[in-house]
């Protein structure tokens, strides 16, 4: 089995629909690439990109993505929004694209428990129109990149993980 790649744009819900679908297919396990590198270096992303920027930051990804490509096996892996363009990502496994609207996922952000949580710890999403500018600047790169593309407004993670699970499956 090879690793999944989840991309999207920040708030989408990478992470959770990792966990859900690790949660559900035992073969597989969820890794996320923002938190390896708050691992590796002991600090929050938001104080990564305050103390050293986002230059800094995007060669701890690279760094992060060559690790992915030579050690993990059988993993789904959940990104940072920029991760998309690590020159590796196809190298890595099979690129999943997470994609809804800009106004989809400033809801789900919004209604989430813990929105003023979620959206301090993203730095790109300082205000929504800086977001969507973002949002707007990304959509076609991580079309582009994608060997599947998976619609996940208004769906919960494990209705995602069952679309997902099947479109791996059907690639095999």
């Amino acid at each position: 089995m090879e690793n999944i790649i989840l991309i999207g744009f920040m708030g989408v819900g990478k992470g959770t629909v990792a966990r859900a679908f690790a949660k559900m297919y035992d073969e597989y396990y969820a890794i996320d690439t923002d938190d390896l590198i708050e691992s590796l270096e002991n600090r929050k992303i938001k104080k990564i990109f305050a103390e050293e920027g986002e230059p800094y930051f995007r060669a701890l990804e690279r760094k992060t993505a060559l690790w992915l490509e030579k050690s993990v096996r059988n993993a789904v892996i959940s990104t940072g929004g920029g991760f998309f363009r690590q020159p590796n990502l196809k190298a890595i496994g099979t690129v999943v694209l997470l994609e809804s609207s800009f106004e989809g996922i400033l809801k789900r952000i919004v209604e989430h428990p813990n929105a003023k949580r979620k959206l301090a710890k993203r730095p790109l999403f300082a205000t929504p129109e800086q977001a969507e500018a973002l949002y707007e600047e990304r959509e076609k790169g991580y079309r582009e990149v994608a060997d599947i593309v998976i619609h996940v407004e208004n769906k919960n993670p494990e209705a995602i993980a069952r679309e997902l699970y099947a479109n791996i499956r059907a690639r095999k």
